[in-house]
């Protein structure tokens, strides 16, 4: 299967409708972002779509970008400069945590809609919605191109 399949069309829908809700209420910006593996540490990896995808370049440096490999089970959480300045240290350990939890259990939208909405909470409670701001980052999934791993 390949990772832009995993999610039928409404979940995808789900999921980019979670994103665009949590941002309506802060300047900040999420993306998920779905590979098929992940080999060596996912963390690294997010880092690597966070460049691609651009997040590095929101004018706040407020993008959090939320990465999964689904076969190989393995998921990051990465916020930007600005955002992670501003929340605890261990606040994308708790977030990722309970994705795990949600996970386990196939809970996958699920999971990834209330990682999204805790997200959402956090940028807009630090950045907080302003009357100039614009949806810097597509709201929509991005998805692993080499499909052949």
């Amino acid at each position: 299967m390949f990772s832009k399949d995993f999610f039928s069309q409404s979940e995808k829908e789900v999921i980019k409708s979670a994103i665009a809700n949590a941002e309506l209420n802060t300047s900040g910006e999420i993306r998920v972002h779905i590979d098929n593996k992940c080999s060596g540490i996912p963390l690294d990896n997010a880092i690597k779509v966070f460049e691609r995808l651009k997040m590095h370049e929101t004018e706040l440096r407020n993008g959090v970008l939320i990465y999964v490999a689904i076969k190989d089970k393995k998921l990051a959480i990465l916020g930007d400069k600005g955002i992670n300045e501003a929340v605890a240290d261990d606040f994308w350990d708790d977030i990722k945590n309970n994705l795990i939890e949600s996970f386990k259990v196939e809970k996958f939208t699920e999971g990834l809609v209330q990682a999204i909405e805790r997200s959402g909470a956090q940028l807009k409670s630090h950045f907080p919605y302003q009357s100039d701001d614009t949806n810097e980052l597509s709201n929509d999934l991005s998805f692993g191109t080499d499909e052949s791993k």
